[in-house]
């Protein structure tokens, strides 16, 4: 069955918008945790808008047979307190890294890489991470089906399928053209040996539907929605009722 992955981002962004230490991102992590989610994904950026290095390391300690996923830019260098994407994964030894092509002019990752184009440089990033420990997955647009081969040589192990136009086609209410194009990536990766995961805006009315047309998911991560709909039912239901979603989408 599918495992969730919970992103706890934007536990860190209340918490920094007042300074201080809450929420307190490790106090959610264990929550999240004892409701029953299978991992924890954190995506610490440069610029520090929301985990920070020191997150990475609280809940590193929490994930002692828990799945922990680390995102990030493989390219994005040392800046101030954070030490790369790189050198965070070899310190805190996640089971998961994703690497996203995104930068500080985002305001959240919005693309994949094109792995026909970019196999060649994150074979060397790939090659060290995986040296670290870690389980390699790449970003990729839906309707990508090429690549996969290149990606599974250079050390790939996952994909992750960019699920932000597929949300916003069931939101309009026509996401039939978007699960398609996710159905496709999907059956391509896989068919080149890699397994699939997917996240990006998906919520609970959402969730089953896609996880229905596309075919063998691996992993969900889910952070933004989930902790929007915590604010009003609460961390522990609102996570159980995610795994109510994937659960009933296997039946």
């Amino acid at each position: 069955m599918t495992r969730l992955s919970v992103n706890l981002n934007k536990i860190a962004v209340l918490r920094n918008s007042r300074g201080g230490v809450r929420p307190d991102i490790v106090r959610a992590a264990r929550t999240v945790l004892a409701a029953g989610a299978h991992g924890l994904t954190l995506h610490p950026r440069p610029d520090l808008r929301h985990v920070r290095p020191d997150d990475v390391r609280a809940l590193a300690a929490l994930t002692d047979g828990v799945e922990y996923n680390l995102e990030g830019n493989p390219f994005a260098p040392a800046r101030g307190e954070y030490p790369g994407f790189l050198a965070l994964v070899e310190e805190v030894r996640p089971d998961q890294a994703t690497l996203v092509p995104d930068g500080d002019d985002q305001i959240t990752s919005d693309h994949g890489f094109d792995l026909g184009r970019d196999c060649s440089r994150l074979a060397p990033l790939v090659a060290g991470l995986r040296a670290s420990g870690a389980r390699v997955s790449v970003f990729v647009d839906a309707g990508s089906i090429e690549g996969f081969d290149a990606a599974r040589r250079i050390g790939v192990s996952r994909v992750e399928i960019y699920t932000g136009p597929y949300a916003a086609a069931f939101s309009r209410g026509d996401a039939s053209a978007a699960l398609a194009a996710c159905a496709a990536t999907a059956r391509a990766a896989q068919a080149a040996g890699l397994e699939v995961n997917a996240g990006h805006d998906l919520d609970q009315a959402n969730l089953g539907p896609f996880l229905r047309a596309v075919p063998r998911v691996a992993e969900v991560s889910i952070g933004h929605a989930l902790i929007d709909d915590a604010l009003y039912e609460g961390l522990d239901r609102t996570v159980r009722r995610y795994l109510a979603a994937i659960a009933a989408a296997a039946t």
